[in-house]
Formats: structure tokens, sequence, C-alpha cells
């Protein structure tokens, strides 16, 4: 039968960019339908250089932990394991365990400190049901800024076990007071104000990013920017990242149709918060915001008035955030925007998958092999239970018979037993293939997006609520600002089977 056009040439070319580089989609979005594209800053337009920033984040938070919570000065002591913890965990406050779960809400691996919980302990805790996140027992570490927070918690669970020696507070009010000490860095500007003074020591430059966004705007797209910091620190380091870059824009300012800061993210796009505009010292002015013109800033306002301002709405406008809650799942839910994840994190993901293919599609031989052993074993445990209820239901056999029916329940029997050592062996080089390959991603917690077989409940909002994502925003600029990006089309298993 002849299909049409030969595909074979298209089908067999390599993709052209970098995997690291690329966007990758998990429903269709054309970009000629979008009139507007909307930007967070931190860990978007801005991304931070990860180390440094948790190093800091963590001394100025034991420092306000002994001042101002009135902890032990051994804590200055704590050794840091800065490669233990990864987004999409969750923290326990009740026990103090950090957990991964997968898209079940099912709790998998889990570690108290840096020791792993026991098979036994983590059933008998959480058992093979799924947990309610919603609890207040339960912490998110859902962006990179959280990772700190948990990174501490689990260096002074770790220092106080080797020591011997109990906790100085219950793990509960360990946690909590970790993260109101993170939050009153925040608040008196501890960190921010060390990131000002040394924005390339925490910043990474991204030449491409001007270019990008310059691209966009060519080909008549809005550009916003919609960010919960505030005006001096969005000021400082969008100046640091932008000012300059290219010569006909005079400022960061130029770049963007609409900027907001102080957003209050989630409660932008739920509550119905005034725009203040500000002035140049981020003051705010005393009038009446009708409609949002360039160069100026904002702080507050919500997704109504911006809709109107903008005469734009729903999939007319697409959002590029890093917080899988308050930029990709809030905004899909509440206004229907079009979502881009930025997962800063992805590049070593994309680099470590890329040179585990061998051992992915290795894994992926295994599966099929075992599922075909699994069938095999099951036709010949039918045959012999089919042989035994012959046996039991005719009574006057012959010996020839009853020999033949013997001897083939043996052959059946048999091949049940070597078809058993065959499915073990196949499962236990799975089993350590994918503990390596694991260990290559993080020794502790394996791939992110992944929880044994299942997808991690991270991996599954990803799936579930970014249309597309990918690893920065200026991967935009090696695609048409009119691209269509396409998903590949869904299968269920019994289609898949025959394809």
């Amino acid at each position: 039968m002849n299909h049409g056009l030969d595909l074979s040439a298209v089908l067999q070319a390599s993709p052209p960019s970098d995997p690291t580089r690329r966007i990758y989609v998990n429903r269709n979005l054309d970009m000629a339908e979008i009139e507007a594209v909307g930007f967070d800053m931190d860990y978007t337009l801005v991304q931070y250089k990860q180390r440094a920033l948790d190093e800091l984040t963590i001394e100025k938070t034991i420092e306000k932990l002994v001042t101002s919570f009135a902890y032990p000065e051994e804590i200055k002591s704590v050794k840091i394991d800065y490669d233990f913890i990864i987004r999409g965990l969750i923290v326990d406050k009740k026990t103090g365990h950090i957990c991964k779960v997968d898209q079940n809400r099912v709790v998998g691996r889990c570690y108290h400190g840096y020791q792993m919980v026991s098979e036994e302990e983590r059933l008998s805790l959480y058992g093979s049901k799924p947990i309610s996140l919603t609890s207040d027992r339960f912490i998110r570490v859902d962006t990179l800024f959280s990772l700190p927070e948990s990174t501490l918690m689990a260096g002074i669970i770790e220092h106080y076990k080797q020591k011997g020696e109990a906790l100085p507070v219950n793990t509960g009010e360990l946690c909590m007071n970790i993260r109101s000490a993170i939050d009153e860095a925040h608040c008196d500007n501890t960190l921010k104000a060390a990131i000002i003074a040394d924005p390339s020591k925490y910043v990474h430059n991204d030449d491409d990013l001007g270019p990008t966004l310059h691209k966009l705007k060519l080909a008549g797209k809005k550009l916003f920017l919609l960010t919960n910091s505030e005006h001096y620190y969005t000021e400082a380091v969008m100046s640091h990242l932008l000012d300059g870059v290219l010569p006909y824009f005079e400022s960061w300012r130029d770049y963007f149709d609409i900027i907001l800061v102080n957003g209050r993210k989630p409660s932008f796009f739920n509550d119905p918060n005034p725009f203040i505009r500000l002035d140049q010292h981020g003051n705010p002015l005393d009038e009446v915001v009708s409609e949002l013109a360039p160069r100026q800033i904002y702080s507050g306002g919500n997704i109504h008035d911006l809709e109107r301002m903008m005469n734009l709405t729903g999939a007319q406008i697409l959002y590029v955030g890093d917080h899988i809650f308050s930029d990709i799942v809030i905004s899909k839910r509440s206004a229907w925007w079009r979502t881009a994840l930025v997962i800063q994190e992805m590049r070593d993901s994309v680099t470590q998958t890329v040179n585990h293919a061998a051992d992915f599609n290795r894994i992926y031989q295994l599966d099929q092999a075992a599922r075909q052993i699994d069938d095999m074993i099951n036709y010949q445990r039918t045959l012999t239970r089919s042989l035994e209820r012959v046996q039991k239901l005719i009574v006057a056999l012959t010996s020839p018979e009853t020999h033949v029916i013997d001897s083939t329940r043996e052959r059946a029997e048999k091949e049940i037993e070597e078809r058993k050592k065959q499915l073990n062996a196949m499962l236990k080089e799975a089993e350590e293939l994918e503990a390596k390959v694991d260990r290559s991603f993080n020794r502790y917690w394996g791939r992110p997006f992944r929880e044994r077989h299942e997808l991690s409940h991270f991996g599954a909002q990803v799936k579930s609520y970014a249309d597309i994502y990918t690893s920065q925003v200026s991967n935009f600029l090696f695609y048409s600002p009119d691209q269509h990006f396409r998903a590949e089309r869904s299968f269920l298993p019994h289609e898949r089977e025959h394809l």
C-alpha cells in the first residue's frame, strides 16, 4: 500500500540542536497564536549559581538560628552535603524524614539525615497508599530557592545523629525555625544585599538572553515581567543581566512592555490586588492605574486587570516560570494561560540521559524480554493446571495416558523453573543497571523526574501542567517566534503494543 510521502530522510535526520538547549513539548503549542509572553524573574530570566547561593543562604540562616532562635554555636560546624537535596522532595515535619514521592503520591525512598530509612520503617510510616501533600505535616521542596532549607535540616539531623545526641528541638520545630530564619534573612535583605553587592558571584550571565527577548519583540509579541521580587532587587539584578547587552536597548526596561514587581503570586491569580505605579526609587505613587505604560514599574496587580489592559486572555498568553505551583499550576488553572516551565537543573539531567542512552535502551530491552518470559511462564502454569484437572476428572486413565500427562507436566514444570531463573537474572541485571544510572544523576535520589518505575511527583506535575519545558529562557533563541511546538501522539498500552 502506498502511504504517500517518503518520510525516511526526515525521520532519520538527527536534531540539529544541543539537547540541553532544546524545548520539550507535552502539549501542542503554536507560538503564532501567542500574542504576549510573560516571564518570572528568579530562576527564570535570572539563573543563579546554585552552589554559591546555597552556601550563602545556609551561612546566613545558621547565623539567624544562633542569634534569633538561641541555637547552640556548634551548629556552625555542621557538615553540609550540598549535593543531597534535589527539587521535588517532601519534608515530613513529624519525623524529620525527607522523602521522594511518585506520581501516585506514594512515598518511595526516604532519608533521615543522610541515612536511608529502611524499607520496613518506610512502609510502617507511610504504607503504600497516597499521602496528602496538602497536609500541614509535609513541606514541599518545589523550587531551587527552597533547597538550602532542607539541605541544612538534613545536615543538622545528621550532625546530632552521629554524636548520638538528641536535637536541640523536635523535628517539627527545627523545620519551622529554619524556614523562619531563611524568611528573616530574605525580609531584612541579608541575602539580597549580598547578591547585589557581587552579582557575578551568584548570577549566571547569559549572552543569549537579550537577543532572545529582542527576537520575540521583533515578531510582535508583547513581553511582560511578572515577579514576586521587590523593585530595588529587580532593578539591580535585571540591570546587571541586560543593561548594555544590545546597543539599541538603553535599559533592561526597554525589553518589556509591562513590568510588574511584588506580584504576590499565587495571590496575583486569585485576588483583586490593585496595580500601584512606582517612582524611579520604588516609592508608590498615589494615583489610579487605568493603563500599564512601557518603561514604568508597577507593584501588585491581578490577572483580570492585566488581561483587560492588554486586551488579551487565556491561550493568547504564554507564561514562563520556574515555580511549578505559583507560576505553572495556578496560571493554568486560573486563566488557562499557556505555560512554559524553566528547569535550570535539566541541563545536567539531559546530559546524563544522553550519556546513559545505551543503558536506558538495555533496561527497556530487559523489561520487554521480562514481559515475554512472564507470558511464557503463565502459559506453562496454565498447561500444568489443566493437566492436573484432567487427571482428577478422568479416573479411568490407562498407564500410557498417565505417563504422557505426567511427562508433559514434568517438562512444563522444568521449563517454568528455567524461565524463572532467566527472568530473575534479567530483573537483577535491570535493577543493577537502573541503580547505576540513578547514582550518576544523584547518589541519594536518582533521577529527578522518576521514582523507581514511576514518574516522580515532580515529573508528573511537569507532564500535567507545563505545555513546554526547557532549561533556560534563551533556548527560545533557537526556534522561530512562530514555532509550532508539536507533542508526540499519546497511546494507551494496548495501542502502543502494536506500533
